[in-house]
């Protein structure tokens, strides 16, 4: 171990927090099994390698550590926000402590994940938000359906009078422009339909929509996917499945298509998660629907309000993609999380799988 003791580096391997220790060169000497976890490998592929190789640059300041080290000072951040290369995140409060061991300067970090509780406090805040924008736009859908039906009926009324064609195209205008803003109002208004819940394969909704996605767009964008098999049925509406992950993947393509990225595309992954908590409520086994794309990012000043209704970075888009889809998952009890930053977009959709037997006897 380096020269150091075995008993208490033993004692800290039950830790829950990571630690992990690099020498004055800021290479990695030591790392406890919880470290060895936050960076999903052994101590083979960690002792001896620089810790900057594990992330993308920037991720942690490489000045700020040297400095640290040379002056002697320890010090903590939190909610930092730590990519790896494989653009993987971790949520974390950080502890970076001075130490001399055998007489060589080292530095030992603390790293204390915090991705539940900011997720859970997450998805409060976002249902919150939407359930606030909804509720707005139930009352102003409201306000407006109720003088946009007079204006229409008028308009009627008022063709029937006139017998000049010229003036009827006049009314015909204010009928069409009428409609299409009712349109526009259930549009904001989403799906209200309840699910029709039946046993279906996840597998065979995303393959149909990937082959939609082929057949609708004429940019050349890989789709790569990578399925997990074991994957059991489970209960939901497919056709809103389906809807949710076009409207991201549709968000994704124009994304890709406007930023003019070299070598565009989209990774559809599934994955099982076990023991999580969505809308308050523990589930054994989620079913995890990961849509991301090597696009531009999101830009920070929409990233609080990104489900909101009318809110997009497109230049042509209509902003309700993203508000229908969370709605969707959340009409089967599931909820949306996504991550963002320069080079790459994770949108994480969660399903909860029931055991085929309880729901039957229900």
């Amino acid at each position: 171990m380096h020269g150091f003791a075995q008993a208490p580096f033993n004692l800290l391997d039950n830790l829950n927090t990571a630690l992990v220790m690099v020498d004055d060169q800021l290479n990695i000497v030591y790392a406890n099994h919880a470290g060895e976890a936050l960076f999903e490998t052994g101590t083979k592929q960690l002792y001896g390698h620089p810790l900057y190789d594990f992330f993308l640059p920037g991720a942690i300041k490489q000045s700020r550590l040297k400095a640290a080290m040379r002056r002697g000072e320890d010090f903590t951040e939190n909610e930092v926000r730590l990519v790896f290369k494989d653009n993987r995140f971790v949520m974390a409060d950080l502890t970076v402590t001075n130490l001399q061991i055998e007489s060589r300067a080292r530095l030992l970090f603390e790293v204390r994940q915090i991705d539940q509780q900011k997720r859970i406090s997450r998805e409060n805040l976002q249902n919150a938000q939407h359930y606030a924008a909804r509720e707005l736009v139930r009352g102003l859908a409201h306000e407006i359906k109720n003088p946009l039906g007079g204006i229409r009926g008028a308009a009627q009324l008022l063709e029937k009078e006139l017998n000049s064609e010229a003036l009827k195209e006049f009314t015909q205008m204010i009928i069409e422009q009428s409609d299409r803003l009712r349109n526009l109002v259930d549009r904001l208004l989403g799906p209200n339909a309840l699910p029709r819940l039946q046993w279906s394969n996840l597998h065979q909704a995303l393959e149909k929509v990937r082959s939609l996605m082929r057949m609708d767009s004429d940019n050349p964008i890989t789709i790569i996917r990578d399925y997990d098999p074991s994957i059991p049925d489970i209960h939901v509406d497919q056709d809103m499945i389906q809807q949710a992950v076009l409207n991201i993947l549709r968000n994704s393509v124009q994304a890709l298509t406007e930023a003019a990225i070299e070598n565009p595309r989209i990774r559809l992954q599934t994955r099982v998660e076990r023991q999580m908590t969505i809308q308050g409520k523990r589930h054994p086994l989620v079913a995890k629907i990961i849509i991301a794309d090597n696009g531009p990012g999101i830009p920070d000043e929409i990233k609080d309000t990104l489900f909101y209704p009318m809110v997009s970075s497109k230049k042509h888009g209509s902003g309700l993609g993203l508000s229908i889809a969370q709605t969707l998952i959340n009409h089967h009890g599931g909820r949306i999380d996504v991550d963002s930053h320069a080079g790459y977009t994770e949108f994480a959709l969660y399903l909860p799988i029931d055991r085929k037997e309880l729901i039957d006897e229900q």
